[in-house]
């Protein structure tokens, strides 16, 4: 039997078995990932290095979606959008098993709505090129109740349909994470960068980390250092020059998820314009509906940022002017926020949605190159273009990127397959040959959710899942998805996890302790509460 890549500790012999790395990635996030696979696809001897989980920050909360921008076009950013809309066709065929083709309506309440929202959609059609995922259509108000079940047909005049992308944001990142060690790099979740090593010309040759499960510390040597960090770049920043001026302006951005029964049909709602200016989704998911999102600026960056009372009134009182059964809070399953790394505004503006979604890249005295801002449709070409910036410094020698034809882990054309392990692409023939061996594991974690045992021990064996949360926040998503439920399968996982991992009843006990209380913030009685 071949050795199993993914175990960590294999993963972390190879920190001490290569003398200098190429490329040294801080952050594994999409960007972080993104960066990686990229030197990786080049030859780069490369190691990535995560301070948590793989994702658990900003790119497992976002609103699901593979877009171009619609309201970006609709701010004049039309290079912006150019270049998300050809990555989101690359990304739809790379990872065919995680990312298809979305239908979303404008519904039309205004006389004027349905002519102007479908020359604006026009151009977006044209922008996409041959990368398209169908055309922009005109619907009559009938088409349109037909196609969005649960809309308020009061005052409808008609709407218009278009195409964009959804996916699954963690369980991509999981993939990429995969993909790195399939092409042979180094890919490590938890795994803290605590300091920069430089020479005596002050010039950055590597990075001070800590294996946060041993205790062990690393000093580990490499060429080319890229800070993609996410929302916490200037953390990072602040080691190579301590009082430098931050780069981000986090804003964060809430989503509620709702039973299905409140969209019923397949087609997502998008709100072009409420009562502030911003554009809002209903998008069916995994089962369930992702209602979002809110764009507030916020004063510090954190793993675990909680709603404001503002944001979740905000949504549930737009949504009610659109759907049929307004929901309430008790119809909240979880609530979920993201932080994004917007790059701070040059004008001195504090809104956040007159920041650029675009991506930046810079590089310090000592060579640290830092990325920030972008999103998870445009991170292959994050990527591509922090490895560029690398080379441009002649940190690493010159080499063409691979990563626009390359397939993600577990890549399978599962267009219209509605089974259960239709996300896991490739990789659902080894979780049916592992049933095979170990029926016990068909068990449900709970006899109303779709979810198998089998799914903890693959989590554990495959994809470097290493605690509770990791398995329910980020490999079946549970937590975003039933926070109730998360919680009462949590000593289910956390005992499954335990026998896989070689961890104690002592172990077992704390993970479930930790996860309880993370998961009080995904549950809307608790932020009702002040909790």
């Amino acid at each position: 039997m071949l050795p199993n890549p993914y175990r960590r500790e294999t993963l972390v012999q190879q920190l001490t078995a290569v003398q200098v790395w190429d490329l040294l990635v801080i952050g594994g996030g999409a960007t972080g990932l993104g960066v990686a696979l990229d030197g990786i696809s080049r030859g780069y001897k490369t190691l990535l290095l995560e301070q948590a989980d793989f994702a658990k920050g900003t790119s497992s909360r976002s609103t699901k979606l593979v877009h171009g921008g619609v309201r970006y076009l609709a701010q004049g950013d039309i290079g912006l959008v150019r270049e998300a809309l050809h990555e989101r066709g690359l990304l739809l065929k790379n990872a065919p098993h995680l990312c298809h083709n979305q239908s979303f309506i404008i519904p039309n309440y205004n006389w004027w709505g349905g002519a102007f929202y479908t020359i604006g959609l026009k151009l977006y059609d044209l922008l996409a090129g041959r990368l398209s995922l169908g055309p922009s259509v005109h619907l009559s108000k009938a088409e349109t109740l037909q196609q969005l079940p649960g809309l308020r047909p009061s005052g409808l005049r008609g709407g218009v349909r278009y195409q964009d992308g959804q996916f699954d944001d963690a369980r991509l990142a999981v993939n990429l994470a995969q993909t790195c060690i399939d092409h042979g790099g180094t890919a490590l979740n938890y795994c803290a960068v605590q300091g920069l090593l430089k020479d005596a010309r002050g010039r950055l040759h590597g990075v001070r980390a800590t294996d946060l499960e041993t205790g062990l510390a690393y000093e580990l040597r490499a060429k080319s250092v890229v800070n993609a960090t996410g929302i916490f770049v200037d953390e990072v920043r602040q080691f190579d020059e301590p009082g430098v001026r931050p780069l981000v302006q986090p804003s964060q951005g809430v989503h509620l998820v709702l039973d299905r029964s409140f969209l019923p049909g397949d087609a997502a709602l998008m709100i072009p314009s409420t009562e502030d200016g911003r554009v809002l989704f209903a998008v069916p998911w995994l089962g369930r509906v992702v209602l979002g999102t809110t764009d507030t600026p916020v004063p510090t960056a954190s793993l675990e940022p909680r709603a404001q009372e503002a944001e979740i009134d905000f949504l549930l009182r737009t949504a009610a002017q659109y759907l049929t059964t307004p929901p309430t809070r008790a119809d909240v399953q979880s609530i979920f926020v993201g932080l994004r790394p917007l790059a701070a505004a040059n004008n001195g503006s504090t809104k956040t949605k007159e920041i650029s979604r675009s991506h930046k890249i810079l590089s310090s005295a000592s060579g640290l190159v830092t990325i920030t801002g972008g999103k998870w449709t445009t991170y292959r070409r994050m990527g591509q273009d922090a490895v560029d910036k690398a080379i441009s410094l002649r940190q690493l020698p010159p080499a063409p990127s691979r990563t626009a034809q390359l397939a993600i882990h577990g890549a399978a054309n599962n267009a219209g397959l509605k089974e259960h392990f239709a996300s896991y692409g490739s990789d659902a023939a080894g979780l049916r040959q592992l049933l095979a061996a170990e029926p016990s594991l068909g068990a449900k974690l709970d006899a109303k959710l779709e979810f198998l045992q089998a799914e903890v021990v693959w989590a554990a064996r495959h994809e470097m899942a290493r605690t509770v949360e990791d398995v329910l926040a980020r490999r079946v998503r549970l937590l975003f998805l039933d926070a109730a439920a998360a919680v009462r399968v949590a000593p289910t996982v956390a005992a499954l996890l335990a026998q896989e991992l070689g961890f104690d009843e002592k172990w077992q006990a704390q993970q479930v302790a930790a996860f309880g209380e993370l998961a009080r913030g995904y549950l809307l009685v608790e932020v009702s509460s002040g909790l």
